[in-house]
């Protein structure tokens, strides 16, 4: 069975969707099975993995709000052992849509059980909002990762998004767990970005990842390439974090079987 991650902040501009991408093509790069699902109406995630936006093929809406088996929305990437299922166009009203359907909250994750046992790692890119497709998202996952931008803002906007997530673990019964706040776009030359990184440390201690993503222009230009990081520039300082990333949330799921098996 697979391990299911929501990649979410309410914020914007906050590296999610590179992220999701990045951490993907680090895991698979360990010769993991990989999914992304883009359930951000924006499909950056698609595009950023170098997949077209076929009208013709099933996507995320078809899968949620159609008949759409996931197995069919499935595409192969480039990159070797990732895989993708990719947001369209029609995403966008999806929150509308979704409001009269009886377990609305639930769609996402009771689509994707068919496919679980495919994967070991499902990443879910999620839109900038706490909309309903980002509730499907944190209800269908078993961990929630928050990519935050070390700004003024960003302890108030991570501060709303412990509180949400607090609320589903109480409305639905549902034991989400926080995997990580990851701090990106680092500039260590700009004494605010130190003293937030400090502030979120003091805050959230343990629950703040050591990786950290630097501010990269090759981060930045790799997606409008169609490229992971990776594969646009191994060597880069991008590179290396997700790399370290990928490594750092491995030996987190090694710790928490150690534990399971020993009680």
């Amino acid at each position: 069975m697979s391990r299911v991650f929501a990649i979410a902040n309410q914020k914007g501009g906050v590296g999610k969707t590179t992220t999701a991408i990045n951490l993907a093509a680090a895991l698979a790069a360990n010769d993991l099975r990989v999914l992304v699902i883009d359930a951000d109406p924006q499909g950056n995630a698609t595009s950023g993995l170098g997949v077209a936006k076929d009208p013709n093929r099933p996507s995320i809406y078809h899968v949620i709000l159609g008949d759409s088996s996931p197995q069919d929305a499935i595409v192969a990437t480039a990159f070797d052992g990732l895989s993708l299922i990719s947001a369209d166009k029609n995403l966008v009203g999806a929150n509308l849509e979704l409001v009269d359907i009886p377990n609305r909250e639930f769609r996402l994750r009771a689509r994707i059980q068919s496919i679980r046992d495919q994967f070991d790692f499902i990443l879910i890119d999620c839109p900038p909002a706490l909309d309903l497709l980002t509730l499907n998202a944190l209800i269908a996952a078993d961990s929630v990762l928050v990519p935050i931008q070390c700004e003024f803002f960003a302890l108030e906007g991570v501060s709303e998004l412990m509180d949400t997530i607090d609320r589903i673990r109480d409305a639905f019964q549902h034991p989400l767990q926080v995997e990580g706040i990851l701090l990106t776009m680092y500039d260590d030359r700009t004494n605010l970005t130190r003293q937030v990184a400090n502030d979120l440390r003091d805050f959230f201690s343990d629950q703040v990842f050591t990786t950290i993503v630097p501010r990269s222009v090759r981060l930045a230009e790799a997606p409008s390439f169609g490229k992971t990081i990776l594969a646009y520039d191994p060597r880069s300082k991008g590179a290396e974090s997700y790399i370290r990333l990928a490594k750092e949330i491995l030996d987190h799921e090694q710790n928490r079987e150690s534990s399971q098996g020993a009680r």
